[in-house]
């Protein structure tokens, strides 16, 4: 089974050039991807394959503000989620309700 231009779409991210192609596999169906160089994204396109250009999301570019999360920060998580309330309590913290959690 071969596949032809039209079972091929190239993607390239125009925030960091990156590529990649994908097709579905014609034995079993499945999605397949793979990444593809500068030099393979323009031997495909150059073939008839279709080409989508995409955006990584704008929370990509975001820089929260506050200290970096470090190991403290993990294990007051992880003691956290051993609680029955877990969620409400981390709820609670987002909202700044610190008080309220347990």
């Amino acid at each position: 089974m071969t596949l032809g231009t039209g079972d091929i779409t190239v993607r390239v991210c125009s925030d960091d050039a990156s590529g990649a192609y994908l097709f579905r596999c014609p034995r079993c169906a499945q999605a397949v991807t793979r990444p593809a160089s500068e030099r393979i994204v323009d031997v495909l396109v150059s073939s008839g394959v279709r080409l989508e250009v995409w955006r990584l999301p704008s929370e990509f570019r975001e820089r929260p503000d506050g200290p970096p999360f470090g190991p403290d920060d993990v294990l007051d998580f992880h003691e956290r989620l051993q609680s029955p309330r877990w969620f409400e309590d981390l709820v609670a913290l987002v909202h700044g309700s610190e008080g309220a959690v347990g």
